[in-house]
């Protein structure tokens, strides 16, 4: 056989080797092809320019639940096969080899290609369903529908991970503050405003930000959050809004998804607000006021429908003032604030929230459940708790960790504390003694008196505390309580304790 395509060599060949001419050929060629198909496919059909049956074989219909192939005659093939791709064919007048179509649990390869007439037209398609003919193809089916399932497994993980873990339950606390928060986060529920979030840190600013997400009516779309402190700079902008294919280098070539987009439908909580950069500032106060965001490297703008609720543990007026942060972003972030109370403002709600803790750390290490002595929710009320609710958790653990007692004691505690580890806590005069004493040229040295225990030091030392408290608030409980930071409940045991009285 010699010759190339296109200079008549290689139909000489043809003639040469069969004894027969190409057209002829070609001609016994494609019946002998369908029908070689039709046999060792499981189904054969054929449709016209219309994309309506002409054609079926009774195992095709079979398999579709048609007893008759001739019900099927003259029906768009979407009715009967809802997932076919035949009227593409048609539309394209390109063949589709081979593809994977959905029927039912199972996956069918299936290939499908044109029909066309002598005047180059397209009159139609005929499609093969090859699944059980293609023997090697099942090694790879069974290698997809294994990473099918693995996308499906990740991708209910990653929907777990977006869905809240926390209701307005999971606020403990019954304080005047506490029971404020509780309202305002219902109140905040009812609409779509933007919220603002004030608070130290480690007050519950994200938790109080899931309850509202679950109380609203976008609770079963995405709770989205971020720390805007712990992005990079670069990286904010495609972070938030997203990124088209080329935007930077090392961008992924099917573009990144931003958050605004991941959390679609649902509440985008932003957290450390005070720290995102004043360029990017303004980007996000176009989002909230247009509610569409324009990815990087793109200058078409996606129309999104998000909730956001934003935190903060820093003064924002007064970065204002500095000009490090946008007043017209705060105030549209600002419609509804909520100011979470910190540990120290809890008075007589610390000793709830501590037991909470302790629950939830026996039932997440399978240490055993603790509970507290008297003294030692004292000894944790006199603590300023500059972490609050994060540093409560680390001590309690870490002092659930030191000890075997099923009550935390003080001398459970004052290991886990920093004050009391450190010897930050003062003492008071009528406690101290003398570091060093130089006796007189020839006296006898004094012997030194006994070292007090510890309880009768402390309850010296809270003695000493209580009267200047109440001598600065002129006998006032109420007033000298709140110099202190405790409860007025919590104060008046106290002096009741140790033998005191105020006026009032």
């Amino acid at each position: 056989m010699t010759g190339i395509p296109g200079d008549g060599g290689l139909d000489r060949g043809f003639v040469g080797a069969f004894g027969v001419e190409p057209d002829a050929l070609r001609g016994r060629a494609m019946p002998s092809l369908f029908e070689a198909l039709d046999k060792q496919s499981e189904g054969t059909v054929a449709v016209d320019r219309d994309a309506r049956v002409t054609w079926i074989n009774a195992k095709y219909a079979r398999m579709l639940g048609i007893a008759d192939p001739a019900q099927a005659i003259g029906r768009e093939v979407e009715e009967i096969i809802p997932n076919s791709q035949m009227r593409q064919v048609i539309a394209t007048g390109q063949p589709i080899l081979l593809d994977l179509m959905r029927f039912g649990a199972q996956r069918l390869v299936v290939s499908r290609f044109p029909l066309i007439d002598d005047d180059g037209a397209v009159v139609g398609a005929v499609g093969f369903v090859l699944y059980d003919s293609l023997h090697r193809l099942k090694p790879l089916l069974a290698e997809l529908s294994r990473l099918e399932a693995e996308l499906a497994a990740t991708k209910r993980r990653l929907d777990e991970r977006r869905q809240p873990r926390y209701s307005l339950q999971s606020y403990v606390g019954d304080s005047p503050a506490c029971l404020e928060v509780k309202r305002r986060a219902r109140l905040a529920a009812r609409s779509d405003a933007p919220i603002l979030l004030m608070g130290e840190t480690g007050t519950g600013k994200e938790l109080i930000a899931q309850s509202i997400h679950v109380l609203s009516a976008r609770s079963g779309r995405p709770f989205v959050g971020v720390n805007v402190a712990a992005i990079p700079d670069t990286l904010l902008e495609a972070e938030f809004f997203g990124a088209v294919a080329g935007a930077y280098t090392g961008m992924d070539r099917r573009g990144r998804e931003g958050r605004f987009k991941t959390a679609e439908g649902g509440t985008l909580f932003l957290d450390e607000i005070g720290d995102m950069p004043l360029g990017l500032q303004a980007k996000l106060l176009r989002a909230l006021q247009e509610q569409e965001v324009e990815p990087l490297g793109s200058d078409r703008p996606i129309k999104i429908d998000v909730r956001v609720i934003a935190a903060t543990n820093v003064d924002l007026e007064q970065r204002i003032l500095e000009g490090r942060f946008r007043a017209d972003l705060y105030y549209r972030l600002n419609v509804l604030p909520i100011r979470l109370p910190s540990l120290a403002e809890m008075g007589h709600g610390l000793e709830a929230i501590a037991e909470s803790v302790l629950q939830d750390i026996a039932s997440r290490t399978g240490l055993p459940a603790r509970g507290l002595t008297p003294e030692a929710v004292e000894l944790l009320s006199r603590h300023p708790w500059p972490g609050n609710v994060r540093e409560l958790r680390n001590v309690l653990e870490r002092a659930c960790l030191l000890t075997d007692n099923p009550r935390l004691t003080v001398e459970d505690l004052a290991e886990a504390l920093p004050t009391a580890r450190c010897g930050a806590m003062p003492v008071p005069a009528a406690a101290r003694l003398p570091l060093e004493v130089t006796p007189l040229p020839g006296a006898v040295p004094p012997v030194p008196d006994a070292l007090p225990d510890y309880d009768s030091a402390f309850d010296a030392f809270e003695r000493d505390l209580l009267r200047r408290a109440l001598a600065l608030s002129d006998g006032k409980a109420e007033v000298a309580a709140r110099r202190l930071g405790v409860s007025r409940a919590a104060f008046y045991k106290k002096l009741a304790r140790l033998g005191l009285r105020a006026k009032g």
